[in-house]
C-alpha cells in the first residue's frame, strides 16, 4: 500500500480548501483527516473516501471499486480529482459520515458509563 509523496501532496492540495485537513501514515498508507475525524485514506496512490448506505450508490454508480480491505471506504473516481468543486462535495459527504459516525460511537460510551 506504498502512496508516493507527489501523490499525497497532489491530494492535500486538493483538499486544503476544506479546511483542517491533515494526514497521518498509517498502516503502509495514509489516513486523511478534517478536524480529527478520518474520512479518507490514501494506499496505493488511490484516493478513497469513507461512506454509508447512502452515498454508496453514488460510488457505485460512477464505477467505483470498494478499498479491498472490507472497511467502508470507496475509491474515488479519477475525474472528480479534475473537478474541485465535485471532489469537495464529495468529501464533505464523507466529513459529515464521519461527524455522524463519531457522534454515534461518543453516544453508546456515554450510556456505557451510565
Amino acid at each position: 500500500m506504498k502512496v508516493s509523496n507527489e501523490y499525497l501532496r497532489f491530494i492535500m492540495q486538493k483538499l486544503d480548501p476544506l479546511g483542517y485537513v491533515t494526514s497521518r501514515a498509517m498502516f503502509g498508507g495514509y489516513g486523511i483527516f478534517h478536524e480529527g475525524l478520518m474520512f479518507a485514506l490514501i494506499a496505493d496512490d488511490v484516493l478513497y473516501f469513507k461512506v454509508n448506505e447512502s452515498s454508496r450508490t453514488m460510488y457505485e454508480q460512477a464505477g467505483s471499486k470498494p478499498f479491498p480491505h472490507g472497511i467502508s471506504y470507496w475509491e474515488v473516481p479519477a475525474e472528480l480529482l479534475e473537478e474541485d468543486t465535485r471532489l469537495h462535495e464529495w468529501a464533505n459527504i464523507s466529513i459529515g459520515i464521519a461527524r455522524q459516525l463519531s457522534l454515534k460511537k461518543a453516544g453508546r460510551a456515554k450510556r456505557k458509563r451510565d
